[in-house]
């Protein structure tokens, strides 16, 4: 028997490659979740702004498998091939994936105040998407991918945002000064109220927040606060399991991370062959993984070294990017231009091409990325 941790993108692909690689015997997937697997980038677009009904969402299950919904792995015994459940209950297996994915990053600010949201589950999607309904202003602490897309949501809607973040531009860390300036006058153009290099020290309001205090002394009001501020991967469970857990589960160039334990998805950190070590929280590399962490299970595994592939949407823009990125890469225009909205970016590191960015040019963007890993 094979158990899959996690009924996510991940474990689900681990689950179907298992059946579709000729594995017999019973699979079971236990998820925290009382829901079948479901698509997650929606969450933050589609089904935020109303335009998706939860169902929507769902991925396709035709794998012959035993859903455990609503279970959470609460312990691992790896000499003992043992899966300690939040039933009671302990599951004896032959092989394990571990896809349990991440989970929201409380920052030290945060209260428990009506109104205040972090959004990673459909639940979360959900509620927020209601209290949107009857909200006049909301402040998005964070200008990562999920803060600015949501903010881009907000503004949509016809709210009053502001968007808060420490560092000059948003998703600066993703894509350096260039994107992140263009991305800064995207949301101005859409009437986004930009706070960037600004702190966030509290948030104000008694049972309900009210706004959003920073450090240097102003207070930005707000119905509704979403906390956008990263990401902790779901290891906790496995603390006392002997696998390691530098920064999610450390698996080597097959997704091994213990023996017959792999992992896939948000969670897993493995060392990619032409990149080094890596732990990708993207939706292409969740399938990607999920089904060379079941090859491995089966013994027909193969290094897994893909070009990490991810999007983001912004209002009616499409930013697609494929590769690496470091705050040392050297980008420059290779196709189209900023100047008319369309355009693509090759990243350099040391002389060697790494990423490739594309605003609305996805055909060029493509064609790019066979240039990744060689000479600038």
């Amino acid at each position: 028997m094979i158990a899959v941790v996690g009924a996510s993108a991940a474990g689900l692909a681990a689950a179907q490659t298992l059946r579709r690689e000729g594995y017999d015997a019973p699979i079971r997937v236990i998820g925290d979740e009382p829901l079948m697997p479901y698509d997650r980038p929606p969450l933050s677009k589609q089904v935020l702004a109303g335009a998706w009904e939860p169902s929507k969402a769902e991925l396709p299950c035709t794998a012959d498998v035993r859903w455990e919904l609503g279970v959470r792995a609460v312990g691992l015994d790896v000499a003992g091939q043992r899966l300690a459940l939040s039933t009671g209950d302990t599951l004896e297996y032959d092989g394990l994936v571990i896809a349990t994915g991440v989970r929201a990053r409380v920052p030290p600010f945060h209260r428990n105040l009506e109104g205040v949201h972090t959004l990673r589950t459909m639940t979360d999607a959900l509620t927020l998407r209601d209290e949107l309904a009857s909200a006049r202003s909301v402040v998005v602490v964070g200008a990562g991918f999920l803060g600015s897309e949501v903010a881009a949501v907000a503004a949509t809607l016809g709210l009053d945002v502001t968007l808060v973040d420490p560092l000059p531009a948003p998703m600066i860390t993703q894509f350096g000064p260039l994107i992140g300036g263009l991305v800064a006058e995207l949301h101005t153009a859409n009437d986004v109220r930009l706070r960037m290099g600004a702190v966030v020290t509290a948030l104000a309001g008694s049972e309900r927040v009210c706004g959003v205090e920073l450090a240097d002394g102003n207070l930005l009001p707000a119905d509704v606060v979403l906390l956008a501020t990263g990401s902790v991967p779901n290891t906790d469970w496995l603390r006392t399991s002997g696998l390691s857990l530098t920064d999610g589960v450390d698996c080597d160039a097959l997704c091994q991370a213990g023996p017959n334990v792999v992992a896939a998805g948000d969670v897993a950190s493995w060392s990619h062959p032409q990149f080094g070590r890596m732990r990708v929280e993207h939706r292409m590399n969740a399938t990607e993984q999920g089904m060379a962490a079941a090859q491995t299970l089966l013994g027909l595994g193969k290094p897994y070294a893909p070009i990490p592939y991810f999007w983001t949407d912004h209002y009616e823009t499409r930013i697609q990017a494929y590769g690496t990125f470091s705050n040392t890469s050297q980008p420059v225009i290779a196709a189209g231009d900023p100047g008319i909205g369309r355009f693509a970016v090759t990243y350099a590191d040391r002389g060697v091409i790494t990423g490739v960015v594309g605003w609305d040019l996805p055909r060029d963007t493509r064609l790019l990325r066979s240039r990744i890993g060689q000479p600038a």
